[in-house]
């Protein structure tokens, strides 16, 4: 074979590999796809199973909610919901179907891109039931339904609706929302048309309450219509139930509160000092729990929105104010703690402290004065005396910033400067600074003087009012709290050890008991003689926050004085000095807990100040 016949035949054999693997590789094509389509693709599987199976959703029931007693505060009502198979609707009398629900065309079209948007829907499919309309009444459903054969490919399909049976606690209950594209890309539980608790315990114990979904598997036959359930439903799946909550919550108590702050901006909170049970928790405004349930949800939760009161923020949780001279019940503590007072100790005030060229100012009362009257007075001078000689202790402390982190350390465990844990969502951890935050502000030229203000509740120190009652729970506990909570029970599980394990502060026994006597001086003959009773000792502090406008009125209390059942939180935005009306709001909201309704003299009390408003329209500007 000469030269040219071997060039021939080795470019013939390259050829013959070259065919040959091109071969291979389309079979390999064809045999990955293939098994892509099979394997990994639903979208095929999905067009199969719509052609010989309707898998229909059995939402389950949610749990229901009652109060502390067992009064129920959120049911469920059937209601149905419009489903669509896009791929089965083809042809169908869009006017016919228009006019059969009441809609018009535009919201028609509309609802159909929505649901084909895949950045809206993230689980859109063809050959899968999508939501058309949501929540017909009875009597909707019951038109459409005989007209239901009109429109192949439409389905109805039962759910249950939330339901309130009263006004009152709505920033605690919350409500129950369509899921959103964020809700639905995070969970694989949900799709699109399924509801979600979107506020408050709904959306705290959502998990809890939702239950789990069943379905029923209906078998078609050639012309797709429904021939019962496939194999006598032995792959039906039955839907679970939600589990039921015990709210510790007051329902008569929450509606007193509620009345009392009506036509005012601010919060109550209450609590069971040896547990930590949420007796009723206020934020004012509120709004009708009972608005936001059907089709208008959306319209009315946008009013909401767009209110410049913001009746949707729950101001106990998420309001971070100033303290007030409630805060300088945690400053005696402080003292006693460190050596820094005794009991006996008494400071000057010369209508305030003074000292260096520095005025912080007071009321007349006698001077000097020990920490009992201090407290029973509200003395400024006295806890700005007690704040100075703390941060400039350099035998216990070796510069001011370690007095400082000392300080710092004492408040956070007393439940400041962080988030307590409360079951609801979005609760804020308020300020309490250290001395970091104080040397960047002062380039570390700073002292006690400098930061005078926190001592009485003002300056950089802010707090929620749910702290400040929590506040008055560790004062009535005589030094520990449980994390405060709202639901008392789930049903058939135990709570959460967060909110039945007790946390102590780093402050002894006996220095409450001088500071539970400074509390009752001022019930007795101090700053909170409105809310004397002879039914039991009350311990009380006022606080008088200071703010741009009107200052704010802060009550804070606890009674009775031995074995308390009740401590609370007052806070009225810009409602004046703290006996206008934090003192008389919280002495009538523990006469309805402790007796169980009010004597006929303070339900005259409570009618005047629920109508006692105050103007807010520099607010609302």
């Amino acid at each position: 074979m000469n030269r040219q016949e071997k060039q021939e035949a080795l470019r013939l054999e390259r050829r013959k590999y070259i065919i040959g693997g091109a071969a291979v590789v389309i079979v390999l094509v064809f045999l990955i796809r293939l098994a892509f389509l099979q394997l990994m693709s639903d979208d095929y599987k999905a067009r199969a199973d719509s052609n010989a199976f309707l898998q229909q959703i059995k939402f389950p029931a949610r749990g229901a909610i009652t109060d502390r007693k067992g009064r129920l505060l959120v049911y469920n009502q059937p209601a149905y919901d419009i489903m669509v198979v896009m791929n089965e609707q083809l042809g169908v009398d869009t006017l016919d179907l228009c006019h059969s629900l009441n809609i018009t065309r535009d919201w028609y079209e509309r609802r159909m891109d929505e649901l084909r948007d895949r950045r809206k829907n993230p689980g859109f499919s063809n050959h899968t039931q999508q939501l058309f309309m949501s929540q017909l009444s009875v009597e909707e459903f019951s038109r459409f339904q005989e007209k239901l054969f009109r429109f192949p490919g439409f389905y109805i399909q039962k759910r249950s609706i939330r339901q309130y049976t009263s006004p009152i606690a709505a920033h605690i209950l919350g409500d129950v929302g369509e899921v959103g594209p964020s809700d639905i890309e995070n969970n694989p539980y949900y799709r699109s048309g399924d509801y979600i608790g979107k506020l408050g315990v709904e959306r705290a114990y959502e998990d809890v309450l939702r239950g789990e979904k069943g379905v029923e598997i209906l078998l078609r036959d050639a012309r797709g219509r429904l021939k019962g359930h496939y194999q006598g439903g032995k792959f039906d799946r039955q839907p679970v139930p939600g589990k039921s909550l015990t709210l510790s919550i007051d329902s008569a108590l929450q509606a007193l509160g509620e009345r009392l702050m009506s036509g005012k901006l601010g919060s109550i909170v209450a609590i069971e000092p040896k547990t930590g049970e949420v007796l009723c928790m206020v934020s004012a405004p509120s709004y009708d729990p009972r608005t936001l349930v059907g089709r208008q949800r959306g319209a009315q939760h946008m009013a909401l929105q767009r209110n410049p009161l913001k009746p949707l923020l729950n101001r106990s949780i998420l309001g971070q104010y100033p303290p007030g001279s409630t805060f300088k019940t945690s400053q005696a503590l402080t003292f006693l703690q460190e050596g820094i007072i005794t009991p006996q100790t008494a400071f000057p005030c010369y209508h305030g402290f003074r000292y260096r060229g520095l005025k912080v100012g007071c009321h007349a009362h006698s001077s000097p004065t020990p920490l009992v009257p201090a407290i029973g007075t509200s003395c400024n001078a006295y806890f700005c005396w007690g704040l100075y000689y703390m941060f400039a202790n350099r035998q216990k402390f070796p510069s001011v910033q370690a007095g400082m982190t000392r300080w710092k350390d004492h408040m956070v465990r007393m439940g400041f400067g962080y988030k307590l844990g409360i079951d609801l969502p979005g609760e804020k951890r308020g300020m309490i600074p250290n001395a970091d935050y104080y040397d960047k502000a002062y380039r570390k030229s700073w002292n006690g003087l400098t930061v005078i203000s926190i001592s009485i509740g003002q300056g950089e120190v802010t707090t929620t009012p749910l702290q400040i009652a929590n506040l008055g729970a560790t004062i009535a506990n005589r030094g520990y709290y449980i994390t405060p909570h709202v639901v008392k029970e789930v049903q058939d599980t135990p709570l959460d050890s967060l909110y039945t394990t007790k946390k102590y502060t780093m402050v002894d026994r006996k220095h409450y008991e001088t500071v539970v006597a400074g509390m009752r001086k001022a019930v007795i003959d101090g700053t909170c003689r409105s809310a004397n009773t002879p039914l039991y000792e009350v311990c009380g502090k006022t606080g008088t926050a200071q703010n741009r406008g009107h200052d704010h009125s802060v009550f804070m209390g606890f009674a009775p004085r031995e074995n308390p059942q009740i401590a609370i939180a007052v806070y009225v935005e810009n409602g004046g000095w703290g006996a206008t009306f934090g003192v008389p709001i919280g002495a009538l909201m523990m006469e309805q807990y402790i007796m169980g309704c009010l004597s006929e003299h303070s339900q005259a009390k409570a009618e005047q100040i629920a109508n006692k408003a105050i103007n807010y329209g520099d607010y609302a500007r």
